[in-house]
């Protein structure tokens, strides 16, 4: 199905079945009806229930991220942050680091993918965003046509409905510009047996667009919808309704991506920040965690739980992340995701016999600095500012690092001693030179994603899913950091809009996490100041499939080091007294960095090539540059 289908498509669809979180019932009368039936159609949205449950279908819409085919492998993190199993080839994460940015519409597993049909009910189609984008705009544009016949309706609802439609219609239109640029913004329902003739606009061009829907959705939406007449029905089960904090904050989202860079430079601008941008970003960001702190709608996760805000562990269908969680993907049988490739995807072969798949690069690691606020500069040397010793390289480390990271001696089974922990020294039982096809490659594992005591032994296999937010808390309060240290010129400036400074905001995350605030040899200029950011997001939101997106907004991926994946190599100092019980006391020796891949890129990587079916439908809409 070329875009022309997607955009034009008559849309008749099925009930939607999001019935934990989205749990209002949709107009059975209407949907039983087949297409071909004789119908008005305005019958839909005459009621406030009926016209919900036609919009409802737009969350169905909203991508699985982590897990979209078959309860497979997960595949969405293609920055320097993960290395995969160099005989696994059906990973889209092998093909990117080939340069290969065509394999979306080509291999099995990845987000995003050009597999299933726009508009299923189907989890496995989820992975679809670019046709389920377009299908969700047209929805969004048709719902939005219909207002006027929305005749049994309180004002509370009409705003319900309408705020919702032109959130989701620029939602949308933001998706498929962080993957593929900029799109024609299309705010109308399209003749169906026409042909579009709508060019793509720039990156700021389309994104004022999106700008202007947020605006308009948070005009109309409460912060909450339990505290609504209308959202009484469904008390309780509105936690991702979408809501006026969640229209801000990705209003700022798309003014910050808008005046990052990379999306300035292919406006017409430099390849620097447009600071105007950014500073409008900033009052965005702020009136939304103003609000949030004022209403208490949302809330950092205590660090203690941390890896709850990720994982869901024998939670008996409750979900995971969500008062920090403020945009999750969508949670279409969730409960079946992980359950048979999450130990395969993270675990050797001595936890799980078919696996390991992916492992955290030695090189992205490092970005945890030290519990002082001290950024590493080399792993292999001793540094005595920072107190980082190479025959220590894992001691006093961000307490972040402990949470995520697995290395050498850390315990995976609840019987421990050796036969339960991590041997990862070269040599080791999980090593590449033990198992050259299944080893670990990079002498680290994730723990973020996948439990540190998730095994087959203990039985824990079956008992925890992991997903995602799309944006949460800690996000905006960076996303603020970053957008107003450009906008307002200085790490000490602040939003008119919230009282805390660039700097402030960053340390709120180190606060939580139990790190030391910024050097204030970081607080010296702006650009200083970003440096620091970027690692923060980094260690923040590692492996939540932020990483990516950021280097290419920053137009950092085709830069020196970020196109490296390494991995470590080592031997333990003193293997027959080795601490089980606290293996970052242990002395190692021989500590090296070996490169596993060099990613050759150039500008046209980007972006990803938009399909080869839909360039081709008319004159005006065209290839990205270089594909």
């Amino acid at each position: 199905m070329n875009m022309n289908k997607y955009i034009n498509k008559l849309i008749v669809m099925s009930a939607i079945t999001m019935t934990g979180i989205m749990g209002m019932t949709s107009c059975t009368d209407y949907l039983d009806k087949a297409p071909e039936s004789d119908y008005q159609e305005n019958d839909p949205y005459k009621n406030f229930k009926n016209f919900q449950g036609f919009t409802e279908e737009l969350y169905n819409c909203i991508p699985v991220v982590s897990n979209n085919k078959d309860a497979g492998h997960t595949c969405f993190n293609y920055g320097e942050d993960e290395y995969w199993e160099p005989q696994e080839m059906r990973m889209q994460a092998r093909s990117v680091d080939n340069g290969d940015f065509w394999a979306w519409t080509t291999v099995y597993y990845g987000y995003p993918n050009n597999q299933g049909s726009a508009g299923s009910n189907n989890r496995t189609d989820k992975g679809h965003l670019w046709a389920n984008s377009w299908y969700a705009i047209r929805k969004a544009n048709i719902g939005i046509a219909n207002l006027g016949n929305l005749i049994s309706a309180t004002e509370e609802e009409r705003n319900l409905i309408e705020g919702q439609l032109y959130f989701f219609r620029a939602w949308f239109h933001f998706m498929l510009m962080e993957w593929w640029g900029g799109m024609p913004y299309i705010d109308e329902v399209l003749p169906s047996d026409v042909t579009p003739t709508l060019v793509r606009l720039s990156w700021q061009e389309c994104a004022e667009k999106c700008v202007a829907d947020f605006e308009h959705a948070a005009s109309l939406l409460p912060v909450d919808w339990d505290a609504t007449t209308a959202g009484k029905a469904t008390l309780g089960k509105n936690n991702m309704r979408i809501n006026r904090i969640m229209a801000l904050a990705y209003k700022g989202k798309a003014l910050l991506w808008a005046g990052s860079p990379l999306m300035n430079w292919v406006s017409g601008g430099s390849k620097e920040y447009n600071t105007e941008l950014c500073k409008r970003a900033a009052d965005a960001f702020g009136q939304a965690l103003a609000l949030t702190e004022s209403t208490n709608r949302y809330e950092l996760a205590d660090f203690s739980e941390y890896n709850d805000i990720f994982l869901l562990h024998n939670s008996s269908g409750k979900l995971n992340g969500v008062k920090e969680s403020i945009f999750m993907e969508n949670i279409k049988d969730y409960s079946f995701r992980w359950r048979w490739n999450m130990v395969n995807d993270f675990r050797p072969q001595s936890i799980e016999s078919s696996g390991i798949k992916s492992y955290p690069t030695a090189n992205y690691v490092n970005y945890y600095g030290m519990q002082n606020g001290y950024p590493i500069n080399d792993m292999t040397k001793a540094d005595a500012e920072s107190g980082y010793d190479p025959t220590h390289p894992w001691k006093n480390r961000d307490p972040r690092f402990y949470k995520t990271i697995m290395f050498d001696g850390v315990k995976w089974r609840n019987t421990g001693g050796a036969g339960g922990t991590a041997e990862l020294f070269t040599g080791g039982r999980e090593s590449e030179e033990a198992n050259e096809k299944k080893g670990c490659f990079t002498a680290y594992m994730n723990s973020k994603l996948c439990p540190q005591l998730m095994n087959t032994f203990d039985g824990y296999k079956e008992n925890n899913i992991m997903i995602l937010s799309l944006m949460r808390l800690a996000d905006v309060y960076l996303m603020y950091a970053e957008a107003t240290a450009v906008g307002y010129n200085s790490p000490k400036g602040k939003a008119a809009t919230y009282s805390l400074t660039a700097e402030e905001a960053l340390n709120k995350i180190r606060e939580r996490a139990g790190v030391a605030p910024v050097l204030e040899k970081f607080l010296g200029s702006t650009a200083d100041f970003l440096s620091e950011l970027r690692r923060e997001r980094a260690v923040e939101l590692s492996f939540e499939g932020f990483r990516f997106t950021d280097l290419r907004r920053w137009m950092l991926l085709t830069q020196y080091p970020y196109t490296l994946k390494t991995k470590i190599e080592f031997d333990r100092a003193d293997p027959n007294n080795y601490n089980y019980d606290a293996p970052e006391e242990n002395a190692i020796k021989n500590l090296r960095e070996v490169v596993l891949i060099e990613r050759k890129y150039t500008d046209r990587h980007y972006w990803y090539p938009l399909p080869k079916k839909d360039v081709s439908m008319y004159e005006g809409f065209y290839q990205n540059p270089g594909w």
